[in-house]
């Protein structure tokens, strides 16, 4: 298996939305945004998957000096091997590749936010840093599209955590800030045994306003001159707001289940979103 190919079936077998948008890539971007995708995946299920939490830091210190590898010319592993082409053609920074592993190192640092700021700091790390590199990979012509994608990705960062929060509770991680739980008087007992009232309705809806705010902010960040090769961006958030919005009209019920679209849909929301230019 090449390179290539390694990263094609790691990127397929997620089921992740991120997919359906590649597919209108040229062959070249899509190499270089499924490698970097790829990445991601490698270095989120270093932590995901490991119950060791020093097995996963020895784990993710290694995949820090693969960077580094990659980035002197002599990367080991099949997706560094992959991604490395592209890191000169694309403008990528390999220092990028390490802020999102130090994203990664938050989780197994804490799996409390406080504040809201203390977890858009997270969000930059596994997120922001994320829209950053793709949107450089999908073509830039000014630096105002930078910090659309670096918003778009603290949007998408925001839904998946509105997506996730009973199965992050579950993992013992609770990523809604605490003072908001105190806020709306939704204890962290409440989300670890899954006890949905009006009152964690009312936590869910604040919470999917400021992601559906996230997605608007990012949009008036977008120049036009950037919009067209912005498009697989565009068919994410296309596909993660129809998420929010499904999640909304099942009640907030992500407690005990987990709210996902359909792959025809994803490819229909893609393709509208693709002819709409």
């Amino acid at each position: 298996m090449s390179p290539d190919e390694y990263c094609q079936q790691k990127t397929a077998q997620s089921g992740s939305s991120f997919y359906y948008s590649f597919l209108f890539l040229s062959a070249e971007r899509r190499r270089a945004i499924t490698a970097l995708y790829a990445f991601c995946r490698e270095v989120d299920d270093t932590v995901d998957d490991c119950t060791d939490e020093a097995v996963a830091r020895n784990k993710l210190a290694w995949w820090r000096k693969e960077v580094a590898a990659m980035r002197a010319g002599n990367p080991t592993h099949p997706v560094m091997q992959a991604l490395q082409p592209h890191m000169a053609t694309y403008k990528l920074d390999g220092q990028h590749l390490q802020a999102i592993i130090n994203g990664m190192e938050m989780d197994l640092d804490q799996t409390r936010y406080l504040d809201y700021p203390g977890l858009q700091r997270y969000c930059w790390h596994v997120a922001g840093v994320v829209g950053i590199l793709s949107a450089s990979i999908f073509g830039i012509t000014r630096p105002e599209t930078l910090q659309y994608a670096e918003q778009l990705g603290l949007a998408f960062q925001l839904t998946n955590i509105i997506r996730d929060v009973g199965e992050d509770a579950r993992k013992g991680r609770i990523y809604l800030p605490v003072n908001e739980l105190q806020q709306f008087n939704v204890t962290a007992a409440d989300l670890l045994n899954a006890r949905h009232s009006d009152n964690f309705e009312s936590l869910m809806r604040f919470q999917v306003q400021r992601a559906q705010a996230a997605y608007d902010a990012a949009f008036a960040l977008l120049p036009r001159e950037d919009r067209r090769a912005q498009r697989p961006g565009l068919m994410m958030a296309a596909i993660y707001r129809t998420l929010l919005d499904e999640i909304e009209a099942d009640g907030f019920h992500v407690l005990n289940q987990r709210t996902s679209l359909t792959p025809i849909r994803k490819l229909w929301l893609a393709w509208k979103t693709y002819i709409r230019g």
